[in-house]
C-alpha cells in the first residue's frame, strides 16, 4: 500500500466553496444568538481556492431577517385556554343537541315507517279480500255458462223432441182421419 493511502489527507471544508445564501443565514443565525462581540472566529485557515471562490461571488447577498417572536403575556394564555374550554364547553352542547335531534328523528322516521308498513299490510288484505271475491265471481260464472249451456243442449234436445212428437202427432191425425173417413161417408144404398 502507498504512503497516500495510509495517511489520507485531513477533510478540509475551506476547500469546497459554501452556498452562499445558505452561509448568509448561518452566520446571521450565529449572530442572532450570540452576542455582537462574543462571536466565535474560524479556526479553519482560508485556502486559496476558497478566497477565489469568494472574490468570484457577488457583492451583493442577501442576509435573512431574524423575527423575534413577542413573549405571549400569561394573561393572553389564560385568556385563550378559558376561551378554548368555553368553546369546547359549547361544541359538546351542540354536539348533545344534534345527537338528541338525531334520535328524535331516527324516533319519527321509525314511527313513520311502522305506518306506512301497517298502511301496506292493510292494503294488502284488501287486495287479497277483491282476489278470493274475483276467483269466487270467476268460478260462479263458469258454473253459470255451464248451466247456461246445460240448459241450452237440453232446450236443443227437448225442441228436437217436439219436433219428433208433432210429426208424429201429425201422422196419427192423417191415419185417423183416413180410417174415419169412411164411416162419416154417405152410404148412398142405405
Amino acid at each position: 500500500m502507498s504512503e497516500a493511502a495510509r495517511h489520507p489527507a485531513p477533510y478540509e471544508t475551506a476547500t469546497r466553496p459554501q452556498p452562499g445564501p445558505l452561509r448568509d443565514w448561518l452566520a446571521a443565525m450565529k449572530a442572532a444568538t450570540h452576542p455582537a462581540g462574543a462571536e466565535p472566529q474560524p479556526t479553519v485557515a482560508p485556502a486559496p481556492l476558497a478566497d477565489e471562490a469568494r472574490a468570484a461571488e457577488p457583492t451583493k447577498t442577501w442576509t435573512p431577517r431574524v423575527v423575534t417572536p413577542a413573549p405571549a403575556p400569561a394573561e393572553a394564555a389564560e385568556g385563550d385556554l378559558s376561551d378554548l374550554m368555553a368553546e369546547n364547553i359549547m361544541l359538546k352542547a351542540k354536539l348533545k343537541v344534534e345527537n338528541d335531534r338525531y334520535d328524535a328523528l331516527q324516533g319519527v322516521i321509525a314511527r313513520e315507517l311502522r305506518n306506512l308498513r301497517a298502511h301496506v299490510e292493510a292494503e294488502m288484505q284488501e287486495f287479497e279480500e277483491a282476489r278470493r271475491e274475483r276467483d269466487r265471481l270467476s268460478a260462479s260464472q263458469g258454473e253459470l255458462e255451464k248451466e247456461v249451456r246445460d240448459l241450452r243442449a237440453r232446450s236443443a234436445d227437448e225442441a228436437a223432441q217436439l219436433s219428433e212428437m208433432r210429426s208424429e202427432r201429425d201422422l196419427w191425425a192423417a191415419r185417423a182421419e183416413a180410417l174415419a173417413q169412411p164411416i162419416f161417408q154417405k152410404r148412398n144404398g142405405l
